[in-house]
């Protein structure tokens, strides 16, 4: 489930049903009422975030089979490093690490009064829960990797914009209400401006992806792996 966003894969896709036509796609997370309060405190703060993510794991549990509980793990505050990428973060982030999902809490989640920042954070980071249990994050990395170096990219983005879509469906499901996805399409994962990569795809096809998800409330929308060329750029 470890995600890590320098791996590189070739198109076209064959023979990788996990991405083409997983049985998720037939799926549909349970609507979940979620309460969440966000203060202004470590403390509170945690508690949103563990509250959330209990919420995740009511919501996806009847959509994926033999779904697993994932559990919070919050840094210790000097631990800046990311798992995932090697690098050390001073602001707060979230990743998933082997299958926990492990959070780092600094000043700017914990004294923001808007939880716009840690509810985008958290439910990105947990569709790299639903790709990873589903078989869809094994299926991308074991893509053969023989294609150019824009082909590669291209695969790497359609991973991606799916699980903007992932976070698009996640939020219909506890039914937040969500009027204008824009700030969230132009927002840029931790690790981008550090690794410069550009696998996120472009602001309007982040839009698009995570419009799709929230509108459907269903992870059939958001294959990405069959979408033409230019909705994954």
């Amino acid at each position: 489930m470890m995600l890590f966003p320098g791996a590189a894969h070739a198109e076209p896709i064959t023979g990788a049903p996990e991405l083409t036509h997983n049985d998720l796609y037939k799926a549909k997370p349970a609507g979940v009422r979620c309460a969440l309060t966000k203060g202004t405190s470590a403390s509170s703060t945690k508690k949103y975030i563990t509250d959330l993510v209990g919420c995740l794991n009511k919501a996806w549990k009847p959509a994926i089979k033999d779904f697993r509980q994932v559990q919070v793990t919050f840094k210790e505050a000097d631990d800046k490093q990311s798992c995932s990428t090697g690098l050390d973060i001073d602001a707060s982030f979230s990743e998933i690490c082997q299958t926990e999902l492990h959070v780092r809490l600094a000043g700017d989640w914990i004294k923001a009064k808007s939880d716009v920042a840690v509810f985008t954070s958290i439910t990105r980071t947990w569709s790299g829960v639903v790709a990873g249990q589903t078989g869809i994050g094994q299926a991308w990395w074991a893509l053969q990797n023989s294609a150019d170096e824009a082909e590669m990219n291209q695969q790497n983005r359609r991973y991606y914009l799916q699980l903007d879509c992932f976070m698009g469906v996640s939020a219909k499901a506890l039914r937040r209400v969500v009027k204008d996805w824009r700030p969230t399409a132009k927002g840029k994962l931790f690790w981008e401006s550090f690794l410069k990569n550009k696998y996120s795809g472009t602001s309007t096809n982040r839009l698009y992806w995570l419009e799709q998800g929230y509108k459907s409330g269903k992870p059939g929308s958001c294959n990405t792996w069959k979408a033409p060329d230019p909705k994954v750029a």
